[in-house]
């Protein structure tokens, strides 16, 4: 079996390469001078990755020096500001949304929107709202994964109970998990970020993701009624016992024993979630996904799925090669191999790109290739400024804890909106 994985991912290597050397052909004139790379990706497994495409992009490209400089991800969010406007790279790791947001207002990232148009703008069109701001594109995604709603589907066979397509249907689900004498939704809020999953899911369903944007970037109110409305939502499931008790003293890690041992029947989390409830003894009979339900019919479904990209400083030197190599990434072919199983083991952001025969993945790929119309949200705290998201998502835990908090806590993150934005 080894053998036979080593095989099919060194021929798909090499369809990867012959695929971009067409593409690098319909480019243009031949690349050549120095084309310098800056990565975080400094884990055993991105960084493999990245050394792989640099190599197969080499190989398409021999009269063209690639410097690729590999930086420890911590480091690296430090010293982005300083690299970009001092001695910039040709090509820049970085993520999507707000997080790039600064950058794109010091004019540090090239405005690429012309490769937008055609193909790519058509193969990556489930995240082109998270690559533009003011209406242009300011990189390419190069990786994402799926949030929703895992469960039990033992118990749901049990129960007699369908994916719900609805809130009603997901309330009434619920209701039926409670009244068999379990929880509905394990959470381990005592790591903040869980609640901004909720709050994410809650809001884009309520209101649509261009007003979730806004939120984030604080162009709204948090006192706005249709805040509150999602807030209103949010405790229908509070107010019927929805969720695991004491959620606020465990971590993540820490509540997925609910689900294992079918105290809880669900949670909502990223697909990182099912290596440790694999592990902990659920198989795929007994672990289902479903898509968080529509709430609001006149909102399109958005999703979370946070998103890592490549961008093109605008001071860098070679932006002929550093297009190429941007488009070499996104293609199909390199979109498969980079995110197969033994790589990245994410999602390709390419909707033509294969994904690895796991069952989740390919129900993610097929929610975010052509069931996200409504947009791809990078999670809370990557749409939202840091020290906003820290403040927001802290009042996410304790409305949860205390939902007749809300004016209160809706009043602290007005101010804290006006402080930092």
């Amino acid at each position: 079996m080894r053998s036979m994985l080593k095989a099919s991912i060194a021929a798909l290597a090499t369809t990867a390469v012959m695929a971009g050397a067409a593409l690098a052909g319909s480019h243009g004139a031949k690349l050549s001078g120095d084309l310098v790379i800056f990565s975080d990706m400094s884990n055993p497994a991105p960084r493999a990755v990245m050394e792989g495409m640099v190599e197969r992009f080499g190989e398409m490209h021999p009269d063209l020096n690639i410097e690729l400089t590999v930086i420890d991800r911590e480091a690296y969010k430090t010293q982005i500001r300083n690299f970009l406007s001092a001695n910039p790279p040709d090509v820049a790791n970085w993520y999507a949304a707000n997080r790039m947001k600064p950058y794109v207002n010091a004019g540090l990232f090239d405005d690429i929107s012309d490769m937008w148009t055609g193909k790519i703008g058509e193969e990556l069109a489930s995240t082109k709202g998270a690559m533009t701001i003011d209406g242009k594109q300011w990189g390419v995604p190069y990786t994402y994964y799926q949030w929703g709603v895992y469960y039990r589907k033992d118990i749901y066979d049990e129960l007699g109970l369908s994916e719900p397509a609805t809130f009603d249907e997901m309330k009434a689900n619920c209701q039926a998990i409670i009244d068999s004498g379990r929880k509905c939704y394990t959470l381990g809020s005592r790591n903040y970020w869980t609640t901004g999953g909720w709050f994410d899911y809650l809001n884009m369903r309520t209101n649509g993701y261009d007003f979730h944007a806004a939120l984030t970037g604080g162009e709204i109110p948090w006192t706005d009624d249709r805040v509150r409305a999602t807030f209103a939502n949010w405790r229908e499931l509070i107010d019927m016992g929805a969720f695991v008790d004491n959620h606020q003293s465990y971590s993540w890690q820490e509540s997925l024993p609910f689900i294992v041992n079918g105290d809880a029947a669900e949670i909502l989390l990223g697909n990182f979630a099912v290596a440790p409830l694999r592990d902990g003894g659920l198989d795929d009979s007994k672990l289902d996904f479903y898509q968080f339900p529509a709430i609001n019919p006149d909102v399109e479904l958005a999703e979370d799925a946070p998103t890592d990209t490549f961008h093109i400083p605008s001071g860098a030197k070679n932006k002929e090669a550093a297009r190429a190599f941007l488009e070499f990434v996104v293609s199909a072919d390199n979109q498969t191999l980079i995110n197969n199983g033994s790589n990245l083991g994410q999602l390709p952001v390419n909707a033509n790109s294969g994904v690895d025969d796991d069952k989740f993945l390919k129900e993610g790929f097929a929610m975010l290739s052509s069931n996200s119309p409504g947009g791809v949200a990078q999670f809370f705290d990557r749409d939202a400024p840091a020290e906003m998201a820290a403040v927001a998502m802290e009042g996410f835990q304790e409305f949860m804890v205390f939902p007749d908090n809300l004016d209160d806590i809706l009043g602290r993150l007005e101010q804290a909106r006006g402080r930092i934005y």
